[in-house]
């Protein structure tokens, strides 16, 4: 996977600074209520909601399972459809087959749909430093492109600014890439999708080449899927003469009938929809109709080591719709940049470590960027117990050279515990010095930043196993 963004703090320190923007805290707490609770109603209307969900859960296990017959079954079919399938292992070999790809065409710039797996491989800055010009049209990704910032969600990339500051930021930049924002535009939304409208209009009718992702790859016939909202994605699709697909190997089902599944799970938990106002599938090439070339880049970048683990390959399972971001307490008051990569919120917390590795200080801190709430797998279309593989990935960090301390305090616990006699001894010592215990743990370096916020919990003058057994004894049935 692409490097942790050069200079970006560890976690704690990151949602530190973000909890401290008014601003921003107002931006998220605002979007995200509302999504969420547009999905909640939209999710109630199902009856059979919960067996859709298993459902999906089952596909992708299956899926998981076997995945290399499904993948060769995949590059097979889109082959027959007249496409060019390429694997990429990781970030360089993808971003160099793509690269290829584009000046092989001639052309010197390339339209993109909307794609996370594009971001996760820094595709554009690598582009840029071959001399291609990748222009977003995702309406969120354009606005974080125009204001050269990241994403910081996965439905809504620029889910942390407000009308007036995308209005600023149409109002600047917005000439410096192709057709300028109108005079006197205010903030007004309809305003506002009309001078993106005008400027990325020129591009689709110009652009030769379009880079997309895919929310689904259907292996029984080579057919991928784009779901979206604006139509820039049918745009980018169709009018170029040559498309190139970058598409994550756990992007694929086995079939349509498994595909009807996930078009109902995804739409009503990401934008709470019934059906995605734009759903748009392709099988390879055909004469008249679409591009002319079409050219298939499946990526790995890790994503075989996180299937390897019996825990955390479930992580493989996600459609990415955000519907975790939206109830997570964490990341409605950090917001996206806190994590450090294109994955945020709790679905970034357990994907990031596994595709990156715990190594660096940032990606060590994400499987605790998480209060343990379970919000996030109460809401999960396939049931990723989020939770379960965030305590996983915490066991995995502190196995790591560093955290000595904290592994010999564990042991010391699991020593004390395993013997009822150790464990009675302790209690009775708790018990007894109980008003001298300090109100919290007096701990230097590290352990002060956890324990500056946290209480110790007050030793009852009785343990319950000594108030059973003198119950027990004296006969007291209260």
């Amino acid at each position: 996977m692409s490097a942790v963004p050069l200079g970006m703090p560890a976690f704690p320190a990151a949602a530190r600074d973000a909890t401290r923007n008014p601003t921003l805290r107002r931006n998220l707490r605002h979007a995200t209520h509302t999504i969420r609770s547009r999905r909640a109603a939209a999710v109630a209307e199902l009856d059979d909601w919960a067996e859709l969900r298993a459902a999906g859960a089952a596909i992708k296990d299956h899926t998981l399972r076997h995945l290399d017959r499904y993948l060769e079954q995949a590059e097979a079919a889109v082959q027959a459809a007249g496409g060019h399938v390429h694997w990429a292992a990781d970030a360089a070999e993808a971003n160099r087959i793509v690269t290829e790809l584009v000046h092989a065409t001639g052309e010197t710039e390339v339209v993109k749909v909307k794609s996370m797996a594009t971001q996760e491989i820094g595709l554009n800055e690598a582009l840029a430093e071959a001399g291609i010009t990748a222009y977003e049209t995702d309406l969120a990704e354009l606005i974080v492109q125009l204001g050269d910032d990241r994403p910081s969600h996965i439905l809504v990339p620029a889910i942390h600014r407000n009308r007036g500051e995308i209005r600023d930021i149409f109002a600047a930049t917005m000439g410096e890439w192709g057709v300028p924002a109108p005079d006197g535009m205010t903030d007004e939304p309809r305003e506002l999708a009309e001078a993106a409208r005008l400027h990325l209009r020129e591009k689709f009718l110009r652009a030769k080449v379009a880079v997309s992702g895919a929310n689904f790859l259907v292996a029984e016939t080579g057919t991928l899927v784009v779901v979206e909202s604006e139509g820039n994605g049918r745009m980018c699709l169709t009018l170029p003469e040559t498309l190139i697909s970058v598409v994550g190997i756990e992007k694929v089902v086995p079939t349509w009938r498994d595909l009807e599944v996930f078009l109902q799970l995804l739409p009503r938990s990401s934008t709470a929809e019934r059906m995605n106002p734009y759903t748009s599938t392709w099988t390879g090439t055909t004469d008249g109709d679409g591009p002319r070339e079409f050219h298939l880049v499946l990526l790995d970048n890790g994503r075989t080591g996180v299937l390897a683990d019996e825990v955390g390959r479930q992580t493989l399972r996600c459609i990415r719709c955000s519907a975790c971001l939206n109830v997570c307490p964490v990341y409605e008051r950090a917001g996206g940049h806190a994590y450090g990569s294109v994955y945020p919120g709790p679905i970034g917390a357990i994907l990031t470590p596994q595709l990156r590795g715990t190594t660096s200080e940032i990606d060590a801190s994400l499987p605790y960027a998480s209060s343990l709430c379970g919000a996030c797998y109460e809401v999960c279309p396939v049931a990723i117990d989020i939770p379960e593989v965030l305590v996983h990935l915490r066991e995995k960090v502190t196995a790591q050279p560093g955290h000595v301390i904290e592994r010999g305090v564990l042991a010391a616990a699991g020593w004390l515990m395993r013997d009822p006699k150790r464990y009675t001894a302790l209690q009775r010592a708790a018990a007894r010095t109980r008003a001298l215990h300090p109100r919290r743990l007096p701990l230097p370096g590290w352990g002060k930043a956890w324990s500056a916020t946290r209480d110790l919990p007050e030793v009852p003058a009785e343990s319950f196993r000594s108030w059973w057994q003198r119950r027990e004894t004296s006969g007291e049935k209260k």
